[in-house]
């Protein structure tokens, strides 16, 4: 019989507190919502498209609640054993290491799975007693169970603009968390975030995020995912370090969205006519 174990005391993981308050601007009620839901111990899953601000309100939060956070950047390698922890061989011994779930279910962290649906579905299944009233983590290959610190949180993240049959949640994981969902911000507030981030001028990065708006609208016409903010801001630092804008524009907006040349060079059309 495994045994069931309650870990109180919280173990010193301050390499993963944020010292530093991370600028983040709300667009909605989007921090009442996840404090919420961390002072009641449910579990989050945030949806919204690549570079959208997902993983910045996470850092966001985490320092709001003076909580470490532990992110876990999933891919399609990942396995429970990464997650839970492992025997490793250390000289004429061999200790166990805990994964980085393990160490937040101890420690009381926030546990943050980055794009979880890359994850194989075997490991999703560990995280299941984590999210419901149970809050607990079996180890088997300790032959024990741990309970959650009352602190703990456990956090997802998606983009559901890349759902397919194989990768997508199933609805036993689904119905498991609060969802919120995550877009590109407002014109107003995306200009503000990319001169903040880039250190361009408010004009530079008004035109930035009209380009930005721009490209999205091909989203529908032969592009997978529209520009995200972050490549907007990547386009602002160039430009803050002397890059030419189309230039840069070109580097960071084209390039990295689309191999099609024929979109290449409407897009290109677009950032001329905006920077005009």
């Amino acid at each position: 019989m495994a045994l069931e174990c309650t870990l109180s005391e919280e173990l010193p993981v301050e390499e993963y507190l944020i010292e530093e308050e991370p600028y983040y601007v709300p667009v909605g009620n989007e921090v009442e919502i996840f404090t919420a839901a961390y002072k009641n111990q449910l579990p989050v899953n945030l949806k919204g498209p690549t570079g959208c601000g997902k993983t910045r309100f996470m850092e966001y939060m985490a320092y709001k609640l003076s909580r470490p956070l532990i992110t876990v950047s999933c891919h399609e390698d990942l396995t429970a054993t990464d997650l839970v922890g492992r025997f490793l061989i250390k000289g004429e011994s061999v200790e166990w290491n805990d994964g980085p779930l393990t160490k937040a279910v101890k420690s009381g962290a926030i546990c943050y799975l980055d794009e979880v649906v890359e994850a194989r579905k075997d490991t999703i299944v560990v995280i299941h007693p984590l999210t419901d009233d149970r809050r607990m983590i079996p180890i088997d290959k300790l032959g024990i169970i741990l309970k959650a610190s009352p602190e703990f949180m456990l956090a997802i993240s998606y983009n559901p603009g890349y759902q397919s049959v194989v990768k997508d949640l199933k609805q036993s994981t689904r119905q498991r968390f609060v969802a919120m969902e995550f877009d590109y911000p407002p014109a107003e507030i995306e200009r503000q975030i990319v001169a903040h981030e880039s250190g361009v001028d408010e004009e530079m990065a008004g035109l930035l995020v009209e380009i930005g708006q721009s490209i999205r609208n091909f989203k529908h016409h032969g592009l997978e995912e529209g520009v995200s903010t972050r490549l907007l801001i990547y386009a602002g630092k160039l430009i803050h370090e002397g890059i030419e804008p189309k230039e840069a524009c070109s580097t960071s907006m084209v390039r990295p969205i689309t191999d099609n040349p024929d979109l290449q060079r409407s897009i290109e059309e677009i950032i001329s006519a905006i920077l005009e």
